[in-house]
């Protein structure tokens, strides 16, 4: 009876985790360093267009909490411009952290969110008459 329990137990167990296993999130492109497809420059390789400008602030806890990393701050502007529909976020600026009334440290970071083109149909060439 004890093994029996057993068994059923780890059944369950096998059964369920794929539904507790999370979907990794898949990305156009990704910052590798980073995690998140949030870019310091400009993308050239593929053709997009502005969906507009992300900004994000990312405040420290208390005065003896570290300074926000730059992986942190990434991933605020990335969270704020996949609700807009961006499929990346390129030119991620951001500053100093610095002391406000509402905070001990506040770094401010903005970009500006894109959602890329879809690629261009190949164009076929034109047909030649064959020769009679």
């Amino acid at each position: 009876m004890k093994n029996q329990s057993l068994f059923l137990f780890v059944a369950a167990l096998t059964l369920s985790a794929p539904v507790l296993a999370k979907d990794a999130p898949k990305y156009v492109v990704v910052n590798e360093a980073v995690g998140v497809p949030v870019f310091p420059g400009d993308i050239t390789d593929r053709p997009y267009e502005v969906i507009g400008e992300v900004k994000a602030g990312v405040r420290k806890a208390t005065i003896f909490s570290k300074e926000a990393s730059q992986t942190k701050i990434y991933k605020e502007l990335w969270e704020r411009a996949e609700k807009l529909g961006a499929d990346a976020v390129i030119k991620a600026e951001y500053g100093n952290s610095h002391v406000t009334a509402m905070s001990w440290g506040k770094t401010n970071a903005t970009g500006t969110a894109i959602k890329f083109k879809p690629a261009p149909a190949a164009v076929a060439a034109p047909a030649t008459p064959g020769n009679p």
